[in-house]
């Protein structure tokens, strides 16, 4: 019972997180954005170590690395291929596979849940694809290119989950440490590369001096993502010590219900009667796993 409260409000933070960091990439680049997002997470992990504690070890930094290497390639991909679009299938296919790897490897390893668990994974992946789900006009059909983005991005979702899960239960937020080290080390590179071949290419000189006072808003709102993003990994590796992998990676892929809600209430954006399924059927599913 309390992991799956413990997943849907990971779940939740990770799409308010999200959320933040989409509006702070529309004022600064999103590379930009989440290479901050990752210093800031890594600083806020770093002051709560003393408090929560954790062991320092081979496995535990080696496995947090690994999936700071998958978080930033998902990132990449993730925001590549919602580029091309459409969203609407694209965004909602990279959460179900993020789901689908992860659970497929806990179901591997000897994973099982009583009947009524395997019929609340299901619905909650179909609540996923619901959520997840916003109807473009004259939306066309996604490219073979997108297609494989978008799946290569929810396998190394699924990939950072199983990275975590497998770093030893004495070992805290020394994985998540290690995984936002370098996810920022792996960003800061890209924003430095970005910089150096801007200046190759003779762009205006003035532009960088011009867009600091553009830039304030867009930092606060990734300093607030990079906070809120460390603590649903927080959250996210409690889960994981409570419950299955099987039953986290896809209440964590219901992160897209926080990013809805916020722009719902944020930017007074429709739910549509679509999304409104989904949150319901994410609510039966959540109440079908806990009594599982």
């Amino acid at each position: 019972m309390l992991s799956v409260i413990v997943g849907l409000v990971g779940a939740l933070i990770f799409g308010a997180a999200d959320f933040l960091g989409g509006m702070a990439s529309k004022r600064i680049s999103s590379i930009r954005v989440t290479a901050l997002a990752a210093g800031v997470g890594l600083i806020a992990l770093l002051l709560a170590l003393p408090l929560i504690g954790g062991v320092w070890s081979m496995q535990a930094v080696l496995y947090g690395a690994l999936s700071g290497v998958t978080g930033a390639g998902a990132i990449v991909l993730l925001y590549a291929c919602l580029a091309i679009g459409p969203m609407s299938i694209l965004s909602p296919l990279t959460a179900v596979v993020s789901a689908i790897v992860p659970m497929t490897a806990g179901l591997v390893r000897g994973e099982r849940l009583e009947p009524i668990g395997y019929l609340a994974l299901g619905i909650a992946l179909i609540a996923v694809v619901l959520v997840g789900f916003v109807p473009e006009k004259d939306a066309v059909r996604p490219s073979a290119k997108s297609l494989v983005m978008a799946v290569a991005s929810g396998t190394l979702i699924g990939a950072f989950l199983i990275l975590i899960d497998l770093t030893p239960d004495d070992s805290g937020l020394v994985p998540l440490i290690a995984n936002r080290a370098t996810n920022a080390a792996i960003m800061f590179a890209a924003v430095g590369v970005i910089a150096v071949v801007t200046l190759r290419s003779r762009r205006s000189l003035a532009e960088p001096v011009n867009a600091v006072g553009a830039w304030r808003p867009g930092l606060l709102l990734a300093i607030s993502c990079g906070i809120l993003d460390a603590a649903a990994n927080a959250l996210l590796l409690l889960g994981l010590r409570l419950g299955e992998l099987t039953v986290m990676s896809v209440l964590t892929a219901m992160y897209s219900a926080g990013t809805i809600i916020l722009a719902a209430i944020v930017l007074r954006e429709k739910l549509t009667a679509v999304q409104i399924a989904g949150l319901a059927l994410a609510l039966i599913a959540a109440g079908m796993l806990a009594l599982a």
